[in-house]
């Protein structure tokens, strides 16, 4: 039975295992530490997994070791971890927005099998969407380890090219944020026109479910949907030549070039943290 610890007991480590558990892991196999004692209760409670104080507790069994805790916190946990995964060896999987795989290897070993994951917050309710990258040292059957733990929440895509992970979150991590700014933006509008704003927000939510459903259910192009849904001269029409007198295809494109930028530059300040410049916030993420 392979032994999964988490290191970190907050939203996205509770989602994780209960996603495993979901797909028949066993809640014996699981453990995690969490330094908060009303956390480590709630996850015994509602997960039946054993819980620990001390992160080298979790990591002394654990085949697989999941990071999943905030980029800064990285270098601050490995001098306590990395005795430990010198012995053991087990797959590292990390789950921490900037943070390259050399990063890692670096603070926790060179010589451990890392993978470095991207999912994004609709995780939460298993519709994650997660990019994976891997250090030479997985083999194919860790890799499909990292994958099955993975896909407990969501869709996932495995990136040969480390350099695209910041574009993964650029288009995975962060975008969850840009849908729910057109949401606000829908309603706004609608309000403005006269329309209450809970009859507002629960048309506009739904109309992006329902558009999001009908992309990845139906396996079509986009633009193919967008046809369709446009009727000659009609409202839809309208509003998309507005869309596209405002540049919309362009202030996507700077907004993705954006994020894309600032997820090397938070590698880069963690590095200068390091070194003795001030850390990165906790709150950037």
């Amino acid at each position: 039975m392979t032994r999964i610890a988490f290191i970190g007991g907050g939203n996205m480590a509770q989602s994780l295992v209960g996603g495993l558990l979901r797909t028949g892991v066993a809640a014996s196999s699981l453990s995690v530490a969490e330094p908060h004692a009303e956390t480590r209760q709630k996850l015994e409670a509602t997960f039946g997994v054993t819980c620990h104080q001390e992160n080298r507790a979790a990591a002394a069994d654990a085949d697989v070791l999941v990071l999943v805790v905030k980029p800064q916190v990285m270098p601050l946990i490995h001098g306590e971890l990395r005795e430990t995964l010198a012995v053991r060896r087990p797959l590292v999987i990390s789950i921490a927005a900037g943070v390259r795989i050399d990063q890692l290897e670096r603070w926790f070993g060179h010589d451990l099998p890392i993978v470095r994951c991207m999912p994004n917050t609709p995780a939460l309710i298993g519709a994650g969407a997660t990019g994976l990258c891997a250090n030479t040292k997985v083999s194919p059957e860790q890799r499909a380890q990292a994958q099955q733990l993975m896909d407990a929440v969501g869709l996932t895509r495995w990136m040969d090219d480390e350099a695209l992970m910041d574009t993964v979150t650029a288009i995975a991590g962060s975008s969850p944020a840009y849908f729910f700014a057109m949401v606000e933006a829908l309603e706004e509008a609608a309000v403005a026109q006269g329309m209450p704003r809970d009859v507002a927000r629960s048309l506009s939510a739904q109309a992006c479910l329902g558009a999001g459903r009908m992309l990845v259910e139906s396996g079509e192009d986009p633009a193919l949907l967008r046809q369709r849904v446009t009727s000659p001269k009609g409202t839809t029409q309208a509003a998309l030549e507005s869309f596209a007198g405002d540049h919309f295809d362009q202030v996507v494109a700077r907004a993705v070039a954006a994020a894309t930028l600032r997820g090397g530059e938070l590698a880069a300040e963690l590095d200068e943290g390091i070194s003795g410049s001030s850390p990165v916030s906790s709150a950037e993420t």
